[in-house]
């Protein structure tokens, strides 16, 4: 799991900034603050009316999505028909599959062994994997069992514990989420006893541990946190926590993908006490010379990085459905950092200023959302995060929050 990585000082003002933000997006809301066209009020700015509905489905894949998934598939066409034989034959599949959940999910930052850790992620992507089938065979067992799998968890769990439970929770909510967004508005065997328990736990034992955040710690627990956030939010119908995540979307994307816009250092997290040359370079892993698409994590390995893109796509991709622009914020950022990690993926050669010279390059499947919108839908020139994807497919999973992008994004616009 990822390690924590934590500034020093400004403790009182991260709380300030946590307290103040839900206000702040309200008070914008009243005053008539619209969404997000990139300009200077766009991180006070209210991102959508509070009073209107949200889309559903509409955490990461939508109707109309949903819709060509199942025509493509049902005439054999690739890459989706790889996809969907790649996801149906995965063990997250099984017809027989059985839940294991546990009441407090501990989760250790060190060798100590976990409880619950692997088998929480594990039945939050079996969820979401039977709730897929679901939607492109129509077969209702499938539905059944997503259900069975998160009402397994939703009678059980309590909490988080240990260093790692902020990134455990997100890893593990992102996928519940997504799962049952995909059952509750698409079938009719949903009971609400079972719902409302359900959202009970996302309510008490997920939401509270993420929708804060972790700003002094590496940027990608910041970003699956808001992932998770975002998700949530939408399948609860919470505008607040809606609003919330779409904040720290625009605080935090450019705190973690530079931009030669941003000056001769990288933004700081807000909330953080890292915003000195040598606190920077520090947190951004040695590296003192930045480019266009550089990531905070990109010197610790590349792992992290795409975890992050994933992150960033999800959230965009969401908020596409529901009205939101934000991948127009933050386009160019994107597009550079999906660039910039696909070429040295790739096996370009590492310059000097970079890293030493050194890179990890162990990217994960986590290019198909964000290519799906930056160049399929905007029509922006990105040959390297194309030939990286092209090769890769189908993308599968990454065994925590990502899980068969290939089948749901590729070509999807």
């Amino acid at each position: 799991m990822a390690a924590a990585v934590r500034g020093r000082g400004r403790r009182g003002r991260r709380v300030v900034v946590l307290l103040l933000s839900p206000l702040l997006v309200a008070l914008a809301a009243a005053c008539g603050g619209g969404g997000g066209s990139g300009g200077p009020d766009t991180r006070t700015a209210a991102a959508r009316p509070l009073d209107l509905a949200f889309k559903h489905p509409g955490v990461l894949v939508g109707k109309e999505q949903f819709d060509r998934v199942r025509a493509h598939v049902r005439a054999r066409e690739q890459p989706w028909l790889k996809a969907y034989e790649q996801m149906r034959g995965s063990k997250y599949a099984a017809d027989d599959y059985r839940a294991t959940p546990y009441p407090v999910v501990e989760c250790p930052p060190d060798t100590r062994p976990g409880k619950g850790c692997v088998e929480e992620r594990q039945d939050a992507l079996a969820a979401y994997t039977q709730a897929l089938l679901w939607n492109i065979t129509g077969e209702r067992a499938h539905a059944e069992k997503a259900v069975q799998i998160m009402d397994a968890w939703a009678k059980v769990i309590t909490k988080h514990t240990e260093a790692n439970a902020g990134l455990q929770t997100a890893w593990a909510a992102s996928s519940w989420a997504r799962a049952a967004e995909a059952v509750r508005y698409t079938y009719d065997g949903w009971n609400d006893g079972s719902l409302l328990r359900f959202e009970r736990m996302l309510r008490t034992a997920y939401l509270p541990q993420v929708e804060n955040g972790s700003a002094d710690f590496n940027g990608n627990w910041d970003l699956v946190m808001a992932d998770a956030t975002m998700a949530m939010a939408v399948f609860l119908d919470d505008h607040a926590t809606f609003e919330k995540s779409v904040h720290h979307f625009r605080t935090r994307v450019p705190a973690y993908f530079y931009l030669e816009s941003d000056g001769k250092l990288p933004v700081s997290p807000e909330g953080s006490g890292i915003d000195t040359a040598a606190e920077l370079k520090r947190y951004w892993f040695g590296q003192d010379t930045f480019a266009d698409g550089l990531s905070q994590e990109t010197c610790r390995n590349f792992k992290h990085a795409s975890y992050s893109l994933a992150a960033t796509a999800h959230m965009a991709e969401t908020a596409h459905h529901q009205g939101v622009d934000l991948y127009g914020e933050v386009k160019d950022r994107l597009r550079a950092a999906f660039e910039f990690h696909s070429k040295y993926q790739l096996g370009a050669p590492v310059p000097g200023w970079l890293c030493g010279g050194r890179v990890r390059r162990d990217m994960g499947p986590d290019t198909e959302v964000g290519l799906n919108h930056l160049r399929g839908r905007l029509h922006l020139e990105m040959p390297e995060t194309e030939r990286y994807t092209e090769r890769g497919r189908p993308e599968g999973t990454d065994g925590l929050f990502v899980a068969w992008e290939t089948l749901t994004h590729a070509g999807n616009a």
